[in-house]
């Protein structure tokens, strides 16, 4: 499993409950422009329309060589769960504060897929403790380093 594009900020914006991988439905122009690793996750979102998982706000760069002009790069692009998963997901978005997050693009058996997260997001006090402890860790790693 190869990592095409990854959601960094996401993974500080919220804190995750679970990580499922999806299948997504995209044109041929936009498969080589991810393997080229163009393109971009952030501000993206899932939401779930008449039992059906939509992906929105994911821009994918046009592929230079395809000859399609009036390429949107920002279009809604259908995820491929099944419905027990788009259920579960329904359910657990009920709940207060909980969201659908695309995480990464992942190059797996020649296909596409797609890492979303169901996750709750982080208060600002929350963000800043993990802040504190990456420089501490950073920190007692360079002295340990150093000796």
């Amino acid at each position: 499993m190869q990592k095409l594009l990854i959601n960094k900020r996401a993974y500080f914006d919220y804190e995750f409950k679970q990580i499922f991988l999806a299948g997504i439905v995209l044109s041929g122009s936009e498969v080589k422009s991810l393997r080229l690793k163009n393109g971009s996750l952030r501000g993206s979102f899932v939401k779930i329309i008449n039992q059906e998982a939509i992906l929105l706000n994911v821009q994918i760069s046009p592929y230079k060589f395809s000859s399609n002009v009036d390429y949107d790069s920002k279009r809604t692009r259908k995820l491929l769960l099944r419905k027990k998963e788009i259920y579960k997901f329904s359910n657990d978005l009920d709940k207060k504060g909980y969201s659908l997050i695309p995480l990464a693009f992942i190059l797996k058996n020649k296909l596409i897929k797609m890492e979303i997260g169901l996750g709750k997001g982080r208060k600002i006090y929350q963000k800043k403790s993990l802040l504190k402890q990456r420089d501490l860790k950073r920190e007692m790693e360079r002295e340990l380093k150093n000796r």
